[in-house]
């Protein structure tokens, strides 16, 4: 479960940024290629933030699908499942237009 640990990142990037403002909320943007899973992330979320500074901060995950271009007949496809395969076409000349992210978006901090 690479989940725990992508968490602790995130709490090293949230605890950078944030300084001593109370944090309500985290956003993410994760792409479908990262083999991460959303409700895995936000579970694991639970577990390394109690007892922090960071314990009742909400992970709100936007889940971005895999798009690729056919390099051969120009077309964008939103990919069902991770086949890199133009489904127009079936060429493997493709490229990875979006689903590989993996971003700390923003935070929502308490009001002073």
């Amino acid at each position: 479960m690479h989940e725990l640990s992508i968490c602790r990142a995130i709490i090293g990037i949230v605890t950078d940024h944030a300084g001593h403002g109370a944090v309500r909320s985290v956003n993410v943007r994760v792409g479908a290629m990262r083999q991460i899973v959303p409700d895995t992330l936000v579970y694991c979320w639970s577990l390394v933030t109690e007892g922090s500074e960071l314990r009742g901060a909400q992970l709100c995950v936007e889940q971005v699908p895999a798009t690729i271009r056919c390099r051969v007949c120009g077309q964008e496809h939103v990919l069902d499942a991770p086949i890199m395969l133009c489904p127009a076409c079936d060429s493997a000349d493709v490229t990875l237009v979006s689903g590989d992210e993996f971003l700390v978006t923003s935070l929502e901090l308490e009001e002073v």
